[in-house]
C-alpha cells in the first residue's frame, strides 16, 4: 500500500497541435483533476497546453517536474511523425531513448507479427529505465519516468489506464468536498465568504462558481477539506448566512 503523505500536487501538461487548434476539444483535464483528487489526494495545481514541439516540450517537462510532486501528459505517444512526447521527455531528463523490451512484446502480441510495422514498432520506444501503464483498452501502454506519467490522448483509453497509474503514486489525505446552490449573485455573498475563508483559512478551500439555470442567475459553493470536521463547520456557517440573507437554495 502506497504510504500517505498530507501534501502532495501535480501539474497536467496537454501536448497536442489539435487541442491548441481547436480542432480537439480536451476533455482530459476534468477527468485526470477529479481521478487525482477524489481517489488519489493529490491536488492539481496548473494545467498547460502545448504544441508538438519537442523544444517546448522539453522545456515544459524540466520545469513542471521540479515544481511539482507529479506530472501528467496526455497526447504525443502514438505511431505517427509528430507524436514525440517519449523521445522529448527522455531528452528532457537526458537519457536514451530506446526499445522498451516488455513493451515491444505486449505491441508485438496485440498486433502480431506480420501487422507490427514501423510505426506501431516506435509505440515502443521510451526513455530508458521507464516503468509501464498498462493499456487494457488498446495495448499501447503508457509510460513513467522519474515523476512524469505519460498517457494517451484518446479520452476512453486514457480513462481505461488511469487506475494503473496508482501503484506508482505516494497519495495524499481525501480531499472531501460539499456543494451549496444558491439563486443569488457573487457580489451579495462576497463580504461574508471572505470572512468565513479567513476564518478557516489553510483548513477549507471555499471556491464560488456562478450558473445561469431556469433563467435565473445563481452561485454554487464549494468547499473542500481534508477534514470532514471543518466541512461541516463551514457548512453550518454558510448556512446561517443564507437564512440571514433569506437566500433560497437551489436543490439539482
Amino acid at each position: 500500500m502506497s504510504k500517505k503523505i498530507k501534501k502532495v500536487n501535480a501539474a497536467i501538461l496537454i501536448i497536442g497541435n489539435e487541442i491548441l487548434s481547436g480542432r480537439t476539444q480536451d476533455r482530459n483535464v476534468a477527468f485526470i483533476s477529479n481521478w487525482l483528487n477524489s481517489k488519489c489526494g493529490i491536488s492539481v495545481l496548473e494545467v498547460r497546453i502545448i504544441p508538438d514541439v519537442e523544444k517546448i516540450i522539453v522545456e515544459n517537462i524540466k520545469s513542471l517536474s521540479n515544481k511539482f510532486n507529479y506530472v501528467f501528459t496526455t497526447g504525443g505517444i502514438g505511431p505517427t511523425h509528430d507524436d514525440i512526447t517519449a523521445k522529448s521527455i527522455a531528452k528532457a531528463f537526458r537519457v536514451k531513448y530506446e526499445i522498451h523490451q516488455e513493451a515491444y512484446q505486449i505491441l508485438e502480441k496485440y498486433y502480431g507479427k506480420k501487422s507490427f510495422n514501423d510505426g506501431r514498432k516506435k509505440m515502443a520506444k521510451l526513455p530508458k529505465h521507464s516503468k509501464l501503464i498498462y493499456n487494457p483498452s488498446s495495448a499501447a501502454p503508457g509510460f513513467v519516468v522519474k515523476n512524469v506519467f505519460s498517457l494517451p490522448g484518446v479520452p476512453s483509453i486514457l480513462n481505461s489506464m488511469i487506475e494503473n497509474c496508482k501503484k506508482y503514486l505516494k497519495t495524499g489525505l481525501k480531499i472531501h468536498s460539499m456543494t451549496i446552490n444558491l439563486f443569488t449573485v457573487e457580489s451579495n455573498i462576497s463580504n461574508e465568504l471572505n470572512k468565513i475563508q479567513k476564518k478557516y483559512l489553510k483548513k477549507v478551500e471555499i471556491g464560488s462558481y456562478p450558473f445561469f439555470r431556469l433563467g435565473k442567475v445563481g452561485v454554487s459553493l464549494v468547499f473542500r477539506s481534508v477534514k470532514k470536521d471543518f466541512l461541516y463547520r463551514v457548512d453550518k456557517e454558510i448556512k446561517r448566512m443564507i437564512e440571514q440573507k433569506k437566500i433560497k437554495i437551489f436543490k439539482i
